[in-house]
């Protein structure tokens, strides 16, 4: 009962707002629109191939040819339920996430028991306990959907709202075993964004941990998953390209945009300010530097440490690559804000809640008053806005490194105990790096 209320709710609050005088102004926000995934470029784009026009031709519209033509339909036979399938879709990412979180805090639990035997004495406030298999997932819905960001995506009507959704489906075939499912979802995401293509990692490990738990080949199992995507990947793409009639220019205007960062239009990421004040001569070398920041540097040593923990690996890689990809908006910060609470058991350790809390809160009020002081009372200048972003970017930053050292430091505490003395005299545990 308490489920479905707060399911009403939070699509109540989305209705309301979508049909208010607030609607068009949060669309046209650039934290919550980009190039990517404003919904009147995609609608721009419909309407081009309706027309008989290429609309991967100019830089308008920079979606995959599932989106465009699925738009063109929607525009076509029944546009008043757009706004209402956006609800919908969002809805059903917090729904799907409930579900996901209900069988990955069961598995947590259940592999809590199987080690208890090993764990030290008096580490009890930091175990898992029953009560947690009810309250985490539930934690985990009402942070999706009562977020005031993910409020603000499902508002603005953004494509981001579909990735989302695509994510949870990512994740609700992870916790069911459902390899097609799992990734089907993230081929499609992967198209979408790019970026999600490093979930690879944590859904072939969690697939391949739970096949090694009932007998089978640990490699063989990672390999099938990897073949497996790489086969739906490339076959979404052909089947994009077949329905674009054979044209393949939608991976320039979609993958070949995201990648070389075409448009400097102002977001909430580090690339636009960056990359308006550099030298074009050092551009490629900048850029490329970026991406690998956003997507390879990060995936192979996080991927050591955690494959025995596949869902906190996909928990850090969604988070940096919410940070660190060309295109950010709140829509993504949203969702792997929401896989936080499915962490409660290391929260004894995340030291930076409230500085970070403090921080998100300040620069979420910050950023509309210096742009609003930038562009049209031009009292202020590009420096403040990227100013706000910059913190806003640390603070997700301090966030996900403090749940990586959280959950490092439980992990010790639990084989070495909370009290460790040196020399008789209680020492602190810190980590360096």
């Amino acid at each position: 009962m308490k489920v479905a209320v707060s399911i009403a709710i939070g699509a109540t609050v989305r209705f309301l707002l979508m049909n208010s005088r607030y609607s068009q102004a949060i669309q046209n926000r650039v934290e919550v629109s980009t190039p990517i995934n404003a919904w009147k470029r995609v609608e721009e784009g419909a309407y081009l191939h309706a027309n008989d026009i290429n609309p991967y031709d100019g830089d308008v519209y920079h979606s995959n040819p599932l989106i465009l033509l699925s738009t063109r339909w929607l525009l076509a036979n029944v546009p008043g339920a757009i706004p209402s399938l956006f609800i919908l879709l969002d809805v059903l990412s917090g729904i799907l996430l409930l579900l996901a979180a209900r069988v990955f805090i069961r598995e947590m639990y259940e592999k809590q028991r199987k080690e208890m035997a090993t764990y030290a004495k008096d580490t009890e406030e930091l175990h898992l306990v029953e009560a947690d298999l009810y309250s985490v997932p539930m934690s985990v819905a009402f942070a999706y959907l009562f977020n005031p960001y993910a409020i603000m995506n499902c508002v603005g009507q953004t494509t981001t709202v579909w990735s989302n959704f695509l994510l949870s489906v990512f994740f609700y075939g992870l916790s069911r075993q459902n390899r097609l499912l799992t990734f089907v979802a993230l081929a499609l995401e992967t198209q979408v964004n790019l970026y999600p293509f490093v979930l690879l990692a944590p859904g072939a490990l969690h697939i391949a941990n739970r096949g090694t738990a009932e007998g089978q080949s640990r490699f063989r199992s990672l390999a099938g998953c990897c073949v497996m995507f790489v086969i739906i990947f490339l076959g979404v793409n052909y089947v994009s390209s077949w329905l674009m009639g054979g044209d393949w220019s939608f991976l320039d205007a979609t993958y070949g945009f995201i990648i070389n960062c075409r448009s400097l239009q102002p977001n909430i990421g580090l690339f636009w300010y960056f990359f308006t004040e550099m030298f074009d001569h050092f551009r490629t070398l900048f850029l490329y530097s970026f991406q690998i920041n956003a997507t390879l540097l990060y995936l192979f040593p996080l991927t050591f440490k955690l494959h025995k923990e596949p869902i906190m690996l996909a928990t850090m890689l969604i988070g940096l690559a919410s940070v660190f990809r060309s295109y950010p908006c709140v829509g993504d910060v949203s969702f792997y804000l929401a896989l936080i609470p499915l962490w409660k058991s290391i929260s004894l350790f995340m030291k930076n809640n409230f500085i970070v809390g403090a921080t998100i809160l300040v620069t979420s009020v910050l950023a509309p008053t210096v742009w609003h002081l930038w562009i049209y009372n031009n009292s202020a200048n590009a420096n403040f806005y990227f100013g706000v972003t910059l913190i806003f970017c640390t603070a997700q930053i301090f966030l996900i490194t403090d749940l990586f050292f959280g959950y490092i430091k439980r992990e010790f505490c639990l084989k070495h105990g909370i009290r460790v003395l040196v020399d008789g005299k209680e020492a602190r545990i810190t980590l360096e790096y």
